[in-house]
């Protein structure tokens, strides 16, 4: 009954007790003081905890000066470009210098992060780089250095393969007593080793709860606490990796525990405190999970413990040696230590609640904190919704005007081009009214020309500036230029000097042209006759020479071709020289003035050296002391008489029939062709890339040619009369060749035909739209439209670049076709 009212009363004084505590914790915490917090990092994903829980934990405490202390190995060797290291000692200064420089800054890059998390917590911040190979050495001295009394280490793992201490335990040895030590593992602390001020603080203030403290019992706890730390026990100086922060303090308030034993039982036979309480060594294992803070409740363990000592206190008597003078002492001194413990524990326990009653406040303060930035950021939320909503209906009315304009600009824009249209239609029928009056004006005049004039400038322009790009041909009169007029392709020849624009050949060809139309002549669509300039159709293939003579790889001509283009001439010829009011004498036949449009057909151009018979005779002459014309194919009798007649065209056009059967020069052609056919091998000097020519024909052929070259006229045949009955057949033998080879050979295929002409191209070329045209057609196209004529869709530009494949296919079936 005694024992069960000591437990009474022990019960009573605990819940006092901590009902007094609870009330000191509630008047607030110590006014912040002024400190120096280092945090010790080494640059990696982990120092960010240990920062981040720093500025949580001290920045509300009051004015703090952070310190980030960063510790690097000295710098012994200097790396090569081959991979390898060199001493520093070997090295030149500036060299070594140049290096620990890059070192610094690579460090000070790796540590502004932190450094930034502390200047947007508005904090003074100061980057501290030692260079030492000792670690815990190195920070110890900066902190005796720098009287810094807070360092903040990462918590070391430590692995159940090593023995090895950890870095933040020797850290905590090391450090100078008047730092206090916290230990930080993923963010929250971990383990406290308290400085020598606190660890003061501390038990003077236990000393005066207890009134039992004083300057001697002060210096008695002092060299308890170093003789239990001698013991082997856990001090304040414990190491980092045995015990958590709770176990530390409970160790801390074991050292109280042993002096008031000596206080209380001076004989040298007690037992040690160890003994008595063998659960400390327990408690110590499984600490590690235990939190900073605990509750009052944790009394009632207390008191339960102290049950159970009282109820087990036999066992203590009877591992004790020493006596006592009675068993009423005996139990009464018991007692008396018991209470002494449990007020320590009491403290411990009031520590602990005002430890987690200051952590309740620190988060009960960041909870308010992130409510009102909550709300702010709710606040700014709604009003950028509302801009949103503002920024929509102001770009939905933006959008509507945009499509009401567009609808009005392409109303505006539809009226314009109807306006556009209407406007070129009636240009192109006043025009045309234009022209008709001028033809009938003319014709009632009696001055008549069939050919338009042009201005120089409107020359210049269409040959880009008589561009060297553009030439197609020189001759000794004139230089000849593909340009363009009215979209059509066409070929001016422009002569040498001005002054032979009023020369005699230039008038007559200007006159005979203008006047006639031919199937196989030159067509003339206009002059400028103030700078001897001429205008005709452009003929695709050029001239006859360069076909027979393969110039620029131009495809051969076969056997029927040659055949029809010897009819063509010569009807050519006959219109000539039956020509009304005079006949007319062209005077220079020969295959350069044969020109082939795109389709082969063949027309006779460059009549400035033609003459007019006065007489309608055929053979009637004329006389001429200057002699003209082209060597090989001038009459030999007007090379010795002087006097030319239609007898002289006759000449030329048998020498032009003998290289169409040869495709040899006219030097000495007709010596070579006589013998041939005198010899019976008139295939030997027939020209083998025609075909395979029909025989008897083409021997009647030449026989005829033969008879035109004969150097007397009266022995040359008529050319209406004998020549051109004999071509006639001929060409019906051809177009009979021709039908025969076309039906057993297949039709082109379909990428060798123009999409715009819809027949094979003669040069093609590739259009933005990746599809290959005939180049007249597209150019003429892309005058008048800017859309594809495939797609029917815009092209982004009009450059046009040659399909030389194309071409080359398209050649080669010509070749096999013909």
């Amino acid at each position: 009954m005694k024992e069960d009212g000591l437990i009474l009363k022990t019960h009573q004084e605990i819940n006092n007790l901590t009902v007094k505590r609870r009330g000191r914790v509630m008047e607030g915490l110590p006014p912040p003081t002024s400190s120096i917090v280092a945090v010790a990092i080494t640059g990696s994903r982990k120092s960010k905890h240990k920062v981040k829980w720093a500025l949580e934990k001290f920045v509300p405490e009051g004015e703090v000066c952070f310190k980030l202390l960063h510790v690097r190995p000295l710098i012994t060797r200097i790396p090569t470009p081959m991979g390898n290291y060199i001493p520093i000692s070997q090295v030149r200064d500036d060299v070594a210098a140049a290096f620990r420089k890059e070192i610094e800054w690579q460090s000070t890059e790796k540590l502004l992060p932190y450094k930034m998390m502390c200047i947007e917590k508005k904090v003074q911040v100061e980057i501290i780089q030692i260079e030492s190979d000792d670690v815990v050495t190195a920070i110890s001295l900066e902190i005796s250095r720098c009287k810094i009394n807070k360092l903040v280490i990462g918590a070391s793992s430590r692995s159940i393969f090593s023995r090895a201490q950890p870095i933040s335990s020797k850290v905590s040895e090391c450090c100078p007593s008047f730092c206090t030590v916290y230990a930080v593992s993923k963010g929250k602390l971990s383990s406290l080793r308290p400085s020598d001020s606190e660890t003061n603080r501390s038990i003077t203030d236990d000393s005066s709860d207890l009134s039992c403290s004083s300057n001697n019992s002060a210096s008695r706890t002092s060299s308890s606490q170093t003789e239990w730390t001698d013991n082997g026990s856990i001090g304040s100086h414990a190491h980092f990796r045995s015990a958590s922060l709770p176990v530390q303090q409970f160790q801390a308030l074991s050292t109280i525990n042993q002096n008031l034993l000596h206080k209380r039982m001076p004989s040298s036979g007690i037992t040690h405190p160890k003994n008595l309480y063998p659960h400390v060594e327990d408690e110590d294992d499984g600490s590690s999970s235990c939190s900073g803070g605990a509750d009052v409740n944790d009394t009632i363990s207390v008191a339960s413990s102290f049950k159970s000592f009282v109820t087990d206190k036999p066992s203590l008597n009877q591992g004790s040696n020493f006596d006592v003078p009675t068993e009423t002492s005996r139990k009464q001194e018991n007692v008396d230590f018991e209470l002494e413990k449990l007020r320590t524990e009491l403290r411990h326990i009031r520590g602990m609640y005002a430890m987690a009653q200051s952590e309740a406040i620190d988060a009960s303060r960041k909870l308010n904190d992130l409510q009102k930035r909550r709300l702010e950021e709710g606040i700014k939320l709604k009003q950028i919704s509302f801009k949103e909503e503002e920024a929509k209906e102001l770009a939905r009315w933006e959008r509507e005007k945009y499509e009401a304009a567009k609808r009005e600009a392409d109303y505006v824009k539809e009226c314009a081009e109807r306006e556009a249209a209407a406007r070129k239609e009636a240009e192109i029928r006043a025009s045309r009214e234009v022209k008709e009056k001028e033809k009938l004006e003319n014709a009632l005049t009696g001055s008549l020309h069939q050919y338009q004039k042009f201005t120089w400038e409107e020359i210049i322009s269409a040959t880009s500036s008589f561009s060297e790009n553009l030439k197609i041909g020189m001759g000794a009169y004139g230089t000849v230029y593909k340009c363009s007029f009215l979209h059509t392709t066409a070929a001016a020849k422009v002569l040498h000097s001005k002054e032979a624009s009023r020369t005699k050949q230039f008038q007559q060809e200007l006159e005979i042209l203008s006047k006639m139309r031919h199937p196989h002549l030159l067509i003339l669509l206009g002059a400028c006759p103030e700078h001897g300039c001429l205008v005709y159709e452009f003929m695709e293939n050029g001239s006859l020479e360069d076909r027979l003579l393969r110039k620029n790889n131009t495809p051969p001509l076969s056997w029927f071709q040659r055949y029809r283009i010897g009819w063509e001439v010569a009807s050519a010829l006959v219109f000539l020289h039956n020509s009304k009011p005079k006949p007319i004498i062209h005077r220079d036949l020969k295959p350069a003035n044969i020109l082939l449009d795109r389709n082969n057909v063949s027309k006779i151009g460059d009549i400035g050296l033609s003459t007019v018979l006065h007489s309608d005779s055929s053979s009637a002459t004329y006389k001429d002391t200057a002699l003209v014309g082209t060597l090989c194919y001038i009459d030999p009798e007007y090379q010795r008489t002087g006097s030319v007649s239609l007898k002289s065209d006759v000449y030329a056009f048998g020498m032009v029939i003998l290289q169409l059967l040869t495709a040899k020069p006219a030097i000495a052609l007709a010596h070579l062709v006589e013998i041939a056919m005198d010899e019976d091998r008139l295939t030997e000097v027939l020209d083998p890339e025609a075909g395979e020519w029909p025989i008897e024909e083409t021997k009647d052929l030449a026989h005829m040619a033969l008879r035109c070259t004969e150097l007397r006229r009266r022995d040359r045949p008529d050319l209406q009369d004998e020549v051109l009955p004999l071509l006639e057949k001929l060409k019906e033998v051809s177009d009979r060749a021709r039908d025969m080879a076309l039906a057993a050979k297949p039709p082109p295929p379909n990428h060798f035909i123009c999409p715009i002409l819809k027949e094979v191209m003669s040069d093609p070329c590739v259009a933005a739209d990746g599809y290959s045209y005939d180049r007249r057609a597209i150019e003429a196209w892309l005058e008048e439209n800017g859309k594809s004529p495939t797609t029917n869709f815009p092209l982004p530009h009009n450059n046009l670049i040659p399909n030389y494949t194309l071409l080359s296919a398209i050649m080669e079936w010509k070749s096999g076709k013909d």
